[in-house]
């Protein structure tokens, strides 16, 4: 079994809005700059990435908890991955929780350096974009 993908990352907003930028089709693009396009219901399909990756939705505990099955585009047909984020209120605003279970091991590290690359760093910096946009209005 590969090694378990574990992570945290914290944001300086409530966990309801960090929970929105990867739900919501609208804003995950925006955050990423990438489209995208997720369903809210469980079960239902969702990529990301112009459709670099995708899955359906196993578990959805609105503002508190996403889980999914979830695959590259390029991996084996047979590969299919589990991720659970978990979305908690910390003092300066929220810390997303992230296990990735049953990552092949041939894309264990582009999987694990893609995170913040293509997630943390562009919420960051898309959360700050957002708050220096309200305090100038």
């Amino acid at each position: 079994m590969p090694p378990v993908i574990n992570q945290h990352a914290e944001f300086p907003a409530p966990p309801k809005e960090v929970f929105e930028l990867y739900l919501d089709s609208r804003k995950h693009a925006a955050a990423t700059g990438a489209p995208a396009r997720l369903s809210r219901k469980i079960g239902g399909s969702w990529h990301a990435h112009g459709g670099m990756i995708g899955g359906r939705n196993l578990l959805i505990a609105p503002g508190r908890m996403i889980v999914q099955s979830w695959r590259a585009k390029f991996w084996k047909k047979e590969d299919i991955s589990v991720l659970v984020l978990e979305f908690t209120r910390t003092r300066g605003g929220a810390r997303v929780d992230l296990i990735h279970v049953d990552v092949p091991y041939y894309d264990q590290k582009g999987v694990r350096g893609g995170w913040p690359k293509y997630y943390w760093k562009p919420w960051k910096k898309y959360l700050a974009d957002r708050s220096r946009k309200k305090k100038n209005r």
